[in-house]
């Protein structure tokens, strides 16, 4: 049985509150707010705070408002996403990206400010302390080596959040609270690709909030590869949105996960999906752009090299669900389960 390390455990009623008592030692404290992936991995040593302050009890965190678009708590689980009618009709891609995150079990208490900030993966860092002293450790946590490249200077560990992907092509910012002050940043600027510090959140601020703008015209889906129908983090997802005028396309973002220490844009496809129809040409012209930017490697399931080929099918699938066409049985094909379509 794996233990946890010992720790104080503090619990805050306000975000005030919260961030004093994280400016007093932020390096040596972590925030928990579902645990879902924070206490496995205090579990096998691979975080091992002093304090760790509990966000369960703020309420302001756990509300979702409407106003030119949503504003969602930091704090707001999985399945109280999953069950919003305002982010199912108007936000379908963050829906089937959340629908599709681990179990029932663990959306009730995973949070989408913890999956924002999922801890990056690697089939050498995401095992027991015994196993990973056996073979040395790694550059991620106590080594100096990346197993995945070992010449390579900095830690190819991947992202494997769902929400990101599906938040950013949405157009998604959040706000970020220290003792210090509030600043809101783009959540694309969230992230670096840095298996290690794959965050520019500083270690003395609390994530609260992600806000989405209006959905008025936009249409958004988000496609998964994973081994089983649930459970299992992404190897390889795609997220795309745009904003239609007719059948003309007059805004566009396609963002790929887990083929990255942090999610990936595509700037060359939103380029070229601007002012066009979804032609079958243009589809595979985008999935081509998508396929030269992906560069997974080899560090969770799966071959990297089918992975990367895989990146090109999701990216087709994706548009023609934004084009309108009835991918029902593929989505049931690879989710296991039926999941909306985008009318």
């Amino acid at each position: 049985m794996m233990r946890l390390p010992s720790y104080r455990y503090r619990a805050p009623k306000t975000v005030a509150d919260a961030a004093a008592w994280l400016a007093e030692s932020p390096a040596e404290t972590m925030l928990l707010a579902g645990g879902t992936d924070l206490i496995p991995n205090m579990k096998r040593r691979q975080q091992t705070p002093s304090t760790v302050i509990g966000l369960r009890s703020i309420p302001e965190l756990t509300a979702i408002t409407r106003g030119q678009g949503l504003t969602i708590g930091s704090g707001v689980t999985l399945t109280g996403l999953v069950h919003d009618a305002r982010v199912r009709a108007h936000y379908v891609g963050l829906w089937q990206a959340v629908a599709q995150i681990a179990t029932p079990h663990l959306r009730n208490m995973g949070t989408i400010g913890g999956n924002i900030c999922l801890d990056t993966r690697c089939t050498y860092y995401d095992q027991t302390f015994e196993w990973r002293k056996a073979i040395d450790f790694c550059m991620k946590k106590d080594g100096d080596t990346c197993w995945v490249a070992t010449s390579s200077d900095r830690c190819l560990a991947v992202s494997s959040t769902d929400s990101a992907p599906a938040l950013i092509a949405l157009g998604a910012t959040v706000t970020l609270v220290s003792a210090a002050g509030t600043r809101e940043v783009a959540l694309s600027d969230l992230y670096a690709n840095d298996g290690m510090h794959y965050l520019t959140r500083r270690r003395d601020e609390i994530l609260t909030a992600v806000r989405l703008p209006s959905g008025n015209g936009w249409r958004s889906t988000y496609w998964k590869l994973r081994r089983r129908g649930s459970f299992d983090f992404p190897v390889a997802s795609v997220a795309a949105a745009a904003r239609f005028d007719g059948d003309h396309i007059v805004d566009a973002r396609i963002v790929l996960g887990a083929v990255a220490s942090r999610p990936l844009e595509v700037p060359a496809a939103s380029a070229r999906l601007v002012g066009q129809a979804l032609s079958n040409d243009l589809i595979t012209a985008v999935a081509d752009d998508a396929y030269a930017l992906a560069k997974p490697m080899d560090n969770t399931d799966f071959e990297l090299v089918w992975r990367k080929k895989v990146v090109r099918s999701l990216v087709t699938s994706a548009l023609r669900e934004l084009r309108g066409d009835d991918m029902r049985e593929a989505r049931t094909k690879l989710a296991r389960h039926p999941l909306i379509v985008v009318s």
